[in-house]
């Protein structure tokens, strides 16, 4: 149930339903999405027999979510109760704003709600990481960890470096067992495993997204040579990076 100022998300862009009334026929969002008149936004104007009812819709994009490390760990759909916490003021301030936004039409609306965007999706995955219950695995979860989280943020800092076991247990202070024990409890896999799953991800991105060369590449993830970053990446997805390029471009 939803009221005046919740955020509702989903992560996965899963199928869904609004309505007052689900037992009434569903109407496919796209049959009724009215294009921008003078370059504004897009509406929809549906109904019209009940009360009013005002939503903003809008979609943050993401290459490769589905390995993503925190979308993946969240839930299908979150709910940000724009009533409890002490966001409760900013978040409906920010609706506020947004509304106005849409309402004026002025030049630079889309930037201006872009980021709004991002502002409610990270606050409502601080507050879901938050709610999470004790012994719950999973990225965000290793995040309450202070040394796991603490190894997570050294390795996505400094992708290229040449981590091993030695160097991150000494940096988070734990022993290598210790820091292994808590990465795969918590994480589901050891450190390296998850330097190297990182950096495939990281490298999708570069090789679907840019110009750069295999070499270029390779050393941006943090491999010496062009050909252990393709042994690397064909042990990941099966195939050669190049030709993987040439089929996701």
């Amino acid at each position: 149930m939803l009221g005046a100022g919740d955020v509702v998300l989903l992560p996965r862009n899963d199928l869904h339903l609004v309505g007052s009334d689900l037992t009434l026929p569903p109407v496919a969002g796209v049959n009724i999405i009215q294009p921008p008149r003078d370059g504004g936004l897009f509406s929809i104007n549906h109904g019209g027999t009940g009360k009013r009812t005002r939503m903003i819709c809008g979609f943050l994009g993401c290459d490769c979510a589905e390995d993503n490390p925190v979308i993946s760990t969240l839930p299908s759909l979150l709910k940000l109760d724009a009533e409890q916490g002490g966001a409760a003021e900013w978040i409906r301030s920010t609706f506020q704003y947004a509304a106005e936004e849409v309402a004026a039409g002025r030049p630079g609306s889309e930037t201006v709600l872009a980021k709004l965007s991002e502002l409610l999706f990270v606050e409502a995955v601080r507050r879901y990481a938050q709610a999470l219950p004790q012994g719950q695995t999973g990225w965000l979860a290793g995040l309450r960890d202070p040394h796991v989280a603490r190894a997570l943020a050294l390795l996505h800092h400094d992708i290229t470096r040449p981590w091993n076991v030695n160097d991150l247990s000494r940096e988070v202070g734990l022993s290598r067992s210790a820091l292994a024990e808590r990465f795969i409890s918590l994480i589901g896999m050891p450190p390296m495993h998850y330097v190297t799953s990182w950096r495939m991800q990281v490298a999708t991105q570069k090789l679907r997204n840019t110009s750069a060369s295999l070499a270029q590449v390779a050393d941006l993830v943090g491999y010496s040579s062009e050909a252990a970053f393709s042994r690397a990446f064909k042990k990941a997805f099966g195939t050669a990076p190049a030709t993987w390029r040439r089929s996701n471009r």
